[in-house]
């Protein structure tokens, strides 16, 4: 019995194969005839075949001849589609593409200079070999012709050539004719062969582009005739410029100002550019301000553009304030966030407004931070309350301002705001200790509500740097070590610190606690920093208590608010950058650009030499986009530090016991301690050695306050 497949009602088989839609398309493209004197057909043909090829059907390569055959039919329309079906193709089957070069040579002698251009920006497109050496001397003819359209287009198409083959547009004269162009009488003509030569001189190590004084007068001459892409080209070519004199530089930097006015945004930001660039040669001070005062109002004026150009007017404000602070200065409402702005304009604006604030508009500031931390995004409420902290590390006067707001938020319960709040407090508490602690009780208060990894590392930091005025120090540790094995890195770090800080501060409450953490951290543990870190606080607490309170407890660099800057070299180059995107990036431009050129200031004698000291250099800073790491409590380099000194007691002897340890000196005192058999951790079967801590439950328990001069500065914030 055989069985035959009826296919359901609805479906109806492929009628057209790929081949027979290709078939069809060549007939409707050889069709028409005499009757169709305006190639309609052709034309509808086309624009099926153009649709096609941009869809990746790459079977429409086989209507290579077809096409080819109506390169020559006389319709701009016809020859835009063609033309744009040669570069589409030229390189999947150069046989047939050479066919082409004859009819391209033929549209370069039309009287057309659109076709004439047209062609000459196809053929330059071309990466076959044959098209680029045939390219060469159409190229340098058209360097000549007499409609600037065509030698507009001629000139980008040499370093079209350039990238293509450059060893072969070298040995040609195509460069000097390109630079011939300069002295062409029509501004659009000039500003597309700087464009070119700009774009050469990228690419080339061995092309060197320079530009006088009076070049540079006559290009800032034309920039008025230019439309607004040859105006970016001219000023671009303007940071080629090295000035000799000071009132040069002046000079220009006044000419140029006015495109700051212009209403293309790419425009503003290469004039700021270069304004900038050559404010380094202006010996002036006032001039400088002056200037400064003028890139105020173009940067606020890119603020009401849409709001990708306002990040990027945002991030270049943010560069440009770290060259130049006067920039701005008074200018910190325009940063005042919107309802509707993206989170993206939101935070950076955030970050401007902490750069600008002061006390005179702390107030102000404050007023406007409230708002931003009651919103509905939990991203950018964390931002806001964080700034909230930095400004009480950045402007003292106002600190008390900033914490009772900061209380005002933690007592809305709202949780990520509790978590953040105890981070910026931890910081706070840094910068000022020994005051703002009766806002401790009210950190304790929200234990339940910590469940992020850095909030309870701030608040167990709180605990251990405060034990001693903490009453229930110990419960509230031992609360926190009973989740020990669970917490991350970051947070069982601080437990192990904020134990042998309380253990030191208050030998009889913690002394049950350091021996259990100890051990966890030595034995239980596969994590090197937290096991390497106990076995150093353990051998110091073996050795020398006195070594160890200097150590755990001394004083620690200063910690400041300031938002991260970069170092001197990078900002020079971020500023020859402005308007591009590494300044988006704020990276160096090779980083963002393999092939780019780095940019620097070249000397002269009217370059003005800036003491500009790296933020970083001497001390950490907090980051706002950053989530601050654990404390570094122990510091090779702190304890040199204080060694040097003096009035912090014997490092070296405390180094030397250690050292001692490792190299197997000290047997006896490595029996007293038991390590490898979990006795007494402090020598309590030790039999009678007294190299061990031994911490007397029955003595009266020794409050350990900080000698005078410690505690004065925070912790310093790893990043």
């Amino acid at each position: 019995m055989f069985f035959a497949y009826v296919p359901p009602p609805h479906f109806e088989p492929r009628l057209k194969t790929r081949q027979g839609k290709v078939a069809e398309l060549r007939l409707e493209l050889n069709s028409g005839g005499k009757k169709d004197k305006n190639y309609a057909g052709k034309k509808i043909a086309l624009k099926k075949i153009v649709a096609n090829m941009t869809m990746s059907n790459n079977d429409m390569v086989a209507l290579f001849p077809d096409i080819i055959g109506c390169m020559h039919l006389q319709s701009l329309e016809i020859k835009k589609m063609c033309f744009l079906y040669l570069v589409n193709y030229a390189r999947s089957r150069p046989e047939m593409a050479v066919k082409a070069i004859p009819l391209l040579e033929q549209d370069l002698e039309d009287h057309n200079p659109l076709v004439r251009a047209l062609t000459l920006r196809t053929i330059s497109y071309i990466h076959v070999r044959e098209f680029v050496e045939a390219t060469v001397p159409l190229v340098k003819k058209s360097l000549r012709d007499s409609d600037p359209y065509v030698r507009k287009t001629a000139a980008f198409c040499v370093a079209k050539l350039y990238d293509h083959d450059r060893h072969m547009v070298e040995q040609s004269d195509l460069i000097e004719r390109l630079n011939s162009l300069l002295r062409d009488d029509n501004p659009t003509v000039v500003a597309s062969a700087l464009a070119g030569l700009m774009d050469i001189w990228e690419r080339s190590d061995a092309i060197k582009l320079t530009i006088d004084y009076k070049n540079a007068s006559k290009m800032v001459a034309i920039l008025a005739d230019c439309s607004e892409w040859g105006q970016t080209y001219i000023l671009e070519a303007l940071m080629s410029y090295v000035p000799q004199d000071s009132g040069e530089a002046l000079l220009l930097a006044e000419r140029i100002s006015p495109r700051l006015s212009h209403s293309n945004s790419s425009v503003v930001l290469t004039c700021i550019r270069v304004i900038l660039y050559l404010m380094n040669y202006i010996a002036d001070e006032k001039q400088n301000t002056a200037l400064c005062k003028k890139l105020s109002p173009p940067l606020v004026t890119l603020l009401a553009k849409g709001p990708e150009v306002q990040y990027l007017a945002l991030r270049n404000a943010l560069l440009i304030l770290q060259r130049r602070p006067d920039v701005l200065r008074n200018d910190i409402r325009v940063f005042f966030c919107k309802y509707n702005d993206p989170i993206y304009v939101k935070v950076t604006k955030l970050e401007l407004i902490f750069m600008l604030a002061n006390e005179k508009n702390i107030d102000e500031v404050l007023t406007e931070l409230r708002e931003y931390a009651t919103e509905i995004d939990v991203h950018f409420v964390r931002k806001a309350v964080r700034a909230i902290g930095k400004l009480a590390i950045k402007i003292e006067p106002a600190a008390q301002r900033c914490i009772n707001l900061l209380l005002e938020l933690v007592a809305t319960k709202v949780t990520y705001i509790v978590q953040e709040a105890t981070v910026v407090i931890r910081n706070i508490f840094r910068k000022y200790p020994d005051q703002y602690e009766s806002i401790i009780g009210t950190l304790c208060e929200h234990l339940d509500s910590l469940d992020e990894p850095e909030a309870k590392a701030a608040m167990v930091w709180v605990i251990g740097q405060y034990a001693d005025r903490i009453e229930n120090s110990d419960a509230l540790l031992e609360d926190f070590l009973y989740s020990f094995a669970e917490e991350p890195v970051e947070v069982q770090l601080a437990l192990l610190t904020a134990t042998v800080k309380l253990f030191i501060q208050r030998p009889t409450k913690g002394q049950e606690l350091v021996p259990k953490v100890l051990k966890w951290a030595t034995e239980e543990t596969d994590n090197p920093d937290l096991r390497d870190r106990a076995y150093m606080y353990w051998r110091l607490l073996s050795t020398d208590m006195n070594a160890a309170k200097q150590i755990v407890m001394g004083e620690k660099p200063a910690i400041t608010a300031e938002s991260e800057r970069l170092d001197p070299a990078t900002l020079e180059e971020m500023c020859l950058n402005v308007g591009t995107l590494a300044t988006i990036y704020l990276k160096p431009v090779q980083t963002v650009f393999r092939s780019a050129r780095p940019r620097r200031l070249q000397d002269s004698p009217a370059l003005q030499k800036h003491n500009t000291v790296a933020f970083g250099e001497t001390q950490k800073s907090i980051s706002m986009f950053g989530r601050g790491g654990q404390p570094n409590d122990i510091d090779v380099r702190t304890r040199t530090a204080t060694s040097a000194n003096g009035g912090q007691g014997n490092m070296g002897q405390a180094v030397n016991d250690a050292d001692a340890y490792f190299s197997g000196v000290g047997n006896q005192q490595m029996a007293a301690m038991r390590i490898d058999q979990g006795d007494d951790l402090f020598g309590g079967n030790s039999g009678g050695h007294a190299a061990g801590y031994v911490v007397s439950a029955h003595a009266p328990q020794t409050v350990l306050q900080p000698a005078q001069g410690e505690g004065k500065n925070g912790d310093l914030l790893l990043l």
